[in-house]
């Protein structure tokens, strides 16, 4: 009796280990460039925006005060939030760390 309460207690372990899912891939970004008010746009979503490359993304961020980068070229680093763009609108990136670049 010992041995089948063992037995079923070792598989329970195994099977739940076994269904254990990864994580959903964090799309991680670094930009540079310089961050600006997000201002008048057709989207209504991010705080602030930074060009890198051609291309514009919009910005929030829970960690980091965007406004003291205002008008500064900086790298920042972040992710993006999934879901975004909305109809047309740019990438939205979560910041968590900003830099100012040399």
């Amino acid at each position: 009796m010992k041995k089948i309460l063992i037995l079923a207690i070792l598989a329970a372990i195994v099977s739940s280990c076994s269904s254990v899912k990864k994580g959903d891939t964090i799309d991680a970004v670094t930009l540079s460039g310089q961050l600006s008010e997000l201002g008048m746009n057709t989207f209504q979503y991010g705080t602030h925006r930074i060009m890198s490359g051609d291309k514009v993304y919009a910005l929030k961020s829970s960690k980091v005060n965007l406004n003291r980068y205002l008008n500064k070229s900086v790298v920042l680093k972040g992710t993006k939030v999934s879901g975004y763009p909305i109809e047309g609108g740019s990438e939205l990136i979560e910041v968590w760390d900003v830099s100012v670049s040399k």
